[in-house]
């Protein structure tokens, strides 16, 4: 296996279990490791479009819709027009959004110091160029100017599916890590049957 596979899988396993260490830290919020992602990734307070947060945690639009479907209902998230362009939906925070995104920066800066805290600081500069590298890495081009991937493949890095299967009801600990689309959660039997 090529390390930069290796490279890419590792990142990937570090991401999973970030997201689910946080879900287990902030349990308080009853949130999903995925609706954690996206509520970090707002806490700016800067406004995004769909494909804009989707790009930025790591998700394609569609797949992140029900991910806000859930944080509007718990009133989390607004969604609204973006000025000059109807057809941008444009993702807000709302005052309980903007307390629980502060709430997991603070957790995801504790953590970030707890995991780096026995790493030289060269060595903590070496993983902040190459995450910042891959993150800054144009697509690659295949000739046609369009993603040649598959629409059956998901990249590395996007989480799976947040929707319970048809036919089954998420377990209130599968909602609250997050695990819930993950071939783990079906594997291990955080589904039940409707």
């Amino acid at each position: 296996m090529p390390s930069s596979w290796s490279a890419l899988l590792a990142l990937q396993r570090a991401t999973h279990a970030t997201l689910q260490t946080l879900a287990a830290e902030l349990v308080d919020l009853d949130l999903t490791a995925s609706e954690i992602n996206a509520l970090a990734n707002l806490a700016d307070g800067r406004g995004r479009t769909v494909s804009e947060l989707g790009a930025a945690v790591g998700t394609r639009p569609t797949t992140l819709t029900s991910v806000l479907d859930r944080l509007e209902r718990r009133g989390h998230i607004t969604r609204g027009n973006r000025p000059g362009d109807r057809r941008a939906v444009l993702i807000e925070l709302t005052p309980s959004g903007r307390r629980a995104a502060a709430t997991i920066r603070e957790a995801v800066a504790d953590l970030e110091d707890r995991a780096l805290a026995h790493l030289p600081a060269d060595a903590i500069a070496g993983l902040r160029a190459g995450l910042e590298a891959l993150t800054d890495a144009p697509p690659a081009s295949h000739g046609s100017g369009t993603d040649a991937r598959p629409a059956s493949r998901r990249s590395v890095t996007e989480e799976p599916s947040t929707s319970p299967r048809p036919g089954t009801k998420r377990s209130s600990a599968s909602r609250r890590s997050g695990t819930e689309g993950s071939p783990a959660s079906h594997r291990s039997g955080t589904e039940t049957p409707s």
